[in-house]
C-alpha cells in the first residue's frame, strides 16, 4: 500500500509510572535478527543496567519486555531500519513521535544511549554526555556513552551510574 508506514523492527516497551527510558538510535542488526533489544554479543546494555541498579539481576535481551516491571521503558529514534548508526538514513528518523511518546508516558528521564540519537532529537550538530539543560515537560534528558561494543573507546560507566540515581530519586 504506497504511503504505508514500513513496520517496527522492534516494538516500542513503554507504558505508565516508568521512571527512565532509554532511546537508541535504530535496533542493530543483532537485535533485528534476534528481536530484542540490545543482543549484540559485545552491547554493554543489559549487563550496565543490573551493574548501575536499575534491574535486580542480569536480565538478557530475550528479556526486553520485562524491563517495564522495573519502571524502564526502551525505544529508538528509528523505528523501521535496523543496523550500525553510520548505515541509518536520517528520512527515518522520528524526532516528533518520539517527543509525542515521551509526553504520552511521561518517564522522570530519557536516557539516549549513544549521542547520534541525542543530536537528532535536540537538533544538536555536537553534544556533551550528561544532563542536558532541553526538558520535555517534566522529564529530564540525559546523553550516555553507548553500550554498543563498536563505541568502547568512549565507554565511561560513571554516566550511567548518574543517570540511574536520577532516575531512582526521580
Amino acid at each position: 500500500m504506497a504511503g504505508a508506514t514500513p513496520p517496527h523492527v522492534l516494538p516500542d516497551v513503554l507504558g505508565p509510572g516508568l521512571r527512565i527510558v532509554f532511546c537508541g538510535s535504530a535496533a542493530g542488526a543483532a537485535s533485528a535478527r534476534a528481536g530484542a533489544y540490545y543482543a549484540g554479543p559485545g552491547n554493554r546494555f543489559w549487563p550496565t543496567l543490573h551493574r548501575v541498579g536499575l534491574t535486580p539481576r542480569l536480565l538478557v535481551p530475550a528479556e526486553f519486555r520485562t524491563v517495564l516491571h522495573y519502571g524502564i521503558g526502551l525505544t529508538d529514534i528509528c523505528k523501521t531500519e535496523s543496523g550500525a548508526d553510520s548505515a541509518l538514513s536520517a528520512k527515518s528518523d522520528d524526532a516528533a513521535a518520539l517527543a509525542a511518546k515521551i509526553a504520552r508516558y511521561r518517564p522522570a528521564v530519557l536516557a539516549f544511549n549513544g549521542k547520534r540519537a541525542a543530536r537528532v532529537f535536540l537538533d544538536a550538530k555536537t553534544i556533551a554526555f550528561g544532563t542536558q539543560p532541553q526538558r520535555i515537560g517534566e522529564t529530564a534528558i540525559h546523553v550516555l556513552p553507548s553500550t554498543s561494543g563498536a563505541a568502547r573507546r568512549w565507554w565511561d560507566e560513571a554516566f550511567w551510574r548518574r543517570v540511574a540515581q536520577a532516575a531512582r530519586t526521580a
